[in-house]
């Protein structure tokens, strides 16, 4: 059993909520296909799905058949889906139990195994060394105050020669909301020293950090994998004029985030 501090206990009664309200994150996606996951490979989808949208960059799923996935704090049934069908032996790590229901719910669906296990991304113990070909990571970064935990672990369990994608926000909007359109545009109200934000809102206490660039980029390097590419989320591309101002879907297109994709060596 881990010992969790109070940032993970916090932020897993968060998720535990979002499950229970059947937030989109939590919902897995029982829809897909290897051809249609195929097509967004080969760039022949126009436009790409809203579902996959966020799967980037493509070319990391080029060659996944028969290697070793693990999906990093990376729960509900989503990513997972795309590796398993893709032929992939897929693990996923979440802290939150409903989040890894999403995934045995989605393997059950389409016919594929899936090993999960409810923990920390900071903390995987129960994880050999050396045993992934490829670490693909959400937007999870922001619920951890210290980028370098989980860079240590990576480096640990990853293969030589193997890949890790990261996705983070951009640093300097880490903390802007919907609720921030002005009628205008989306405000900055945060001086860039705050790195920590708490909020609680209808009973939903949530605790995040905002990770600087030099820590995002020197830790990679600093934990010997070498940095191959690194690509800004492709949500800003969106072009739909009905979009409700102050949405989600349209504060994507002004606040972007990045992914990175590095190899250990």
């Amino acid at each position: 059993m881990q010992k969790k501090d109070n940032n993970t206990k916090v932020n897993e009664k968060h998720w535990d909520k979002m499950v229970r309200e059947g937030c989109g994150f939590t919902q897995p996606w029982l829809d897909m296909s290897r051809d249609l996951i195929q097509e967004y490979i080969d760039g022949r989808l126009d436009p790409v799905p809203e579902s996959l949208i966020n799967f980037f960059p493509a070319n990391i799923l080029s060659s996944v058949e028969d290697k070793d996935v693990l999906c990093l704090a990376s729960g509900g049934g989503q990513q997972s889906v795309v590796f398993g069908l893709l032929g992939a032996r897929v693990t996923v790590v979440d802290i939150c139990e409903g989040q890894l229901d999403g995934d045995r719910k989605a393997a059950t669906h389409y016919g594929y195994g899936v090993t999960t296990f409810k923990a920390d991304m900071r903390n995987l113990p129960m994880l050999n060394d050396r045993s992934f070909d490829l670490i693909y990571q959400a937007p999870s970064m922001a619920y951890i105050p210290d980028v370098h935990e989980v860079y240590s672990e990576v480096a640990r369990i990853l293969r030589k020669g193997g890949l890790y994608r990261v996705n983070f926000s951009n640093p300097a909007t880490e903390f802007v909301d919907c609720e921030d359109w002005d009628g205008q545009g989306y405000r900055i109200t945060r001086p860039y020293a705050e790195r920590i934000r708490q909020t609680n809102s209808s009973g939903d206490h949530v605790i995040e950090f905002r990770h600087y660039l030099s820590d995002i980029f020197n830790g990679i390097i600093e934990s010997g994998m070498i940095i191959q590419e690194v690509q800004e989320a492709p949500c800003h591309q969106l072009k739909n004029e009905n979009l409700t101002l102050g949405s989600w879907e349209h504060w994507l297109t002004y606040v972007i985030g990045f992914a990175i994709v590095a190899q250990k060596g």
